[in-house]
């Protein structure tokens, strides 16, 4: 009960503050407190009239002793820990909103904040205490079960936390942070199937929210699945173009299908959109790294610094430039100042080859060895996926007999067409020699690009060579050349041959033979023990093959395979093969070279010859060679492996008789 005197001040302070004069209501209760009057009303006004005046400091102040004279009174505590919210004092809050009070409080109001300050400190077992406790007196509080839901899976209890997310749909059907959780946690109990019809769900019927083609996309990542989570950041962007998160990770997308000027687009809309945002500075840096664009480092140095973005990002950046000006001790210096989660995986394998270049090779050896460890942490399984690959060569290589041959059915294939298959190990100088066929006027030649792999996927596979008629042939043919027109860097002609480049296509020319029985094959050779140090010590994206790499022991296990393939189906078709020697090419360009347009057909143009203008003019490079191709031919790369001899010996057993068969020597 108020004394008199007090609820009198009461009175016309609250008087004043309705009619506006906030001054006048603060200085009756002040001046009601410093005569007496009742500490703990006048203090919890007073706490009030602060925190909409909007000073905090004051408000938290007065409610603060209102609630130590009055810890009972659940009004006054529930307003010192709004306003210590807004404060950021959260484990203040927390000590106000305690159980026994969260308990007493039939309003659930003490309950409801203890849940919310509580996860906010991710003290998750006290807030689904907490949360426990609103639905369980109010079971038609669909927030609190949402926010029980979210609790309980940072706990680890994916179980309960689908439950109480399912009860918060049930209560609310239309709330779509409730169906972006509850996909979540199904995904997290191997309920992807319904976490994916819900989001689709979610998507169609809200189609303006682009959060829920995010979350699709988020799955389909964690999937494997490439091109729909594409698919999913596309349609997001185009739902909410001005989010710089959606622009980032569409940006990443891009640089990872080769799209270069989307990428680049992508980045610098989200530098604008967010100018602070340094890992889209630093999706710029690595699109001008591969695209041999050094001249663009400082100027993205200096925007970056205007904007304040952080110190280890920039510092990230200028060494790449640093590397590129070859001053590698200042490079080594400088990657030193990036911290450990700024692009961890690039740095990392940066340092290796600084070290490299140092002539530090135990260390370099290190860094890429902790590289790879990164790499393989990746939740798409990368040694699962390697080790299955290497498998499915096994089968093929154990049915590729003659008498398997021999049940092909006798077709005639007009091979007028046929194109040129350049393969070779990955790192063996595959991407110089196309750069030097691709200054020929008269050739058009893929990198790496997906026809052949489509026509493969499309008749099921090696196995499925057999039952292929000569309808079927033509069909493959037909899709193969429609294929090539989507992505060839120039149009196809009569007069120009197409050279279709991907290393690989080693464990593919059995395919090759059936559909194109007059195509020619470059087989690039280097020496294998420097092909596979290299492939261990490039940054490839972990496709199934290249996963294959983050281990020496898997990498000459698949060399191995690799080639015994390529060599059953030598010795069965008498492929037409011209060999190019890596460390012959790099001693006498012209010589090793000559011999090949000869053997193509292709009239001698010296200016094929000049594979570092070629390069500058082809823009994006995808494989691991990009930097390289831009440089004078160099020959320090050839018997590099000596140098880390120590760390490939373990390997020696299953490469020597490839070491020898090539005219190497270990």
């Amino acid at each position: 009960m108020l004394d008199s005197q007090t609820a009198d001040v009461l009175r016309q302070a609250v008087g004043a503050a309705q009619s506006g004069d906030v001054a006048r209501a603060r200085q009756l209760a002040e001046s009601a407190l410093d005569a007496g009057g009742d500490t703990v009303a006048l203090n919890a006004f007073l706490g009030m009239l602060q925190a909409r005046a909007n000073d905090l400091d004051a408000a938290a102040r007065h409610l603060r002793s209102a609630h130590d004279a009055r810890r009972s009174d659940t009004t006054i505590a529930c307003n010192l820990i709004a306003v210590l919210i807004d404060k950021g004092d959260l484990i203040e809050a927390l000590d106000v909103a305690t159980l026994d009070l969260a308990r007493a409080d039939t309003t659930l109001r003490i309950a409801r904040y203890r849940g919310f300050v509580a996860q906010s400190l991710e003290r998750f077992d006290e807030a689904v205490a907490a949360y426990e406790h609103v639905v369980a007196r109010d079971p038609a509080d669909f927030e609190s079960w949402n926010n029980l839901g979210n609790a309980r899976s940072a706990t680890g209890d994916v179980e309960g936390s689908v439950a109480a997310l399912e009860r918060a749909m049930a209560l609310e059907p239309l709330a779509p942070p409730t169906r972006l959780n509850l996909a979540v946690a199904l995904r997290s109990v191997a309920r992807g199937d319904e976490a994916e019809a819900l989001l689709k769900r979610t998507a169609e019927e809200f189609p303006e929210d682009a959060r829920a083609l995010h979350e699709l996309y988020v799955q389909y990542k964690k999937e494997g699945r490439q091109r729909k989570a594409m698919s999913a950041i596309e349609d997001a962007i185009a739902r909410d173009p001005d989010n710089a998160n959606l622009q980032l990770k569409f940006g990443i997308e891009c640089g990872l299908s080769n799209r270069s000027e989307d990428a680049e687009q992508a980045f610098r809309r989200a530098t604008i959109l967010d100018p602070s945002m340094a890992d889209a500075y630093l999706g710029l840096a690595v699109q001008f790294e591969h695209s041999n664009r050094e001249e663009e480092f400082a100027p993205l140095i200096a925007l970056a610094e205007s904007h304040g973005v952080d110190e280890g990002a920039i510092a990230f950046i200028r060494t790449y430039e640093l590397r590129r000006q070859k001053r590698f001790e200042e490079a080594l210096a400088n990657l030193n100042l990036v911290p450990p989660e700024v692009e961890a995986e690039r740095a990392t394998h940066m340092r290796g080859h600084i070290l490299d270049r140092l002539g530090r090779i135990d260390e370099a050896f290190e860094a890429f060895s902790a590289t790879n460890l990164l790499h393989e942490a990746s939740p798409t399984r990368p040694l699962e996926r390697a080790a299955g690959m290497r498998e499915n060569l096994r089968q093929e290589i154990a049915i590729l007999t003659s008498e398997w041959v021999a049940r092909w059915p006798k077709i005639e294939i007009d091979a007028t067409r046929d194109p040129v298959f350049l393969v070779g190990f990955p790192r063996s100088g595959t991407t110089l020699l196309d750069t030097i066929l691709m200054g020929h006027p008269d050739t058009v030649v893929l990198e790496e690009q997906p026809p052949l792999n489509n026509c493969d996927e499309r008749i099921g596979g090696m196995t499925a060579i057999p039952g292929l008629d000569a309808a079927a042939v033509a069909e493959t043919r037909r899709f193969y050349f429609d294929e090539v027109a989507k992505v060839a860097p120039k149009p196809l002609a009569p007069d120009r041959m197409l050279i279709d480049k991907s290393p690989l296509f080693l464990s593919k020319a059995v395919l090759i033979q059936r559909l194109f029985p007059n195509a020619r094959f470059i087989l690039a050779l280097r020496h294998p023990c420097d092909v596979l140090l290299s492939c261990f010590m490039s940054n490839f994206r972990l496709n199934d093959a290249m996963s294959n790499f983050l281990r020496l022991e898997d990498a000459a296990e698949f060399y191995d395979l690799t080639f015994r393939h390529w060599e059953r189906a030598r010795e069965l078709f008498g492929l037409k093969v011209h060999t190019i020697v890596y460390e012959r090419l790099v001693e006498d360009v012209e010589a090793e070279v000559r011999p090949l347009f000869d053997f193509l057909g292709l009239s001698w143009r010296d200016e094929a010859l000049d594979h570092r203008k070629t390069a500058k003019a082809r823009g994006l490079i995808t494989t691991a060679s990009y930097a390289q191709v831009v440089e004078p031919i160099y020959k320090r790369a050839a018997g590099r492996w000596e140098g880390y001899r120590q760390h490939l010996e373990p390997i020696f057993p299953v490469m020597r008789p490839w070491v020898e068969k090539f005219g190497y020597r270990l």
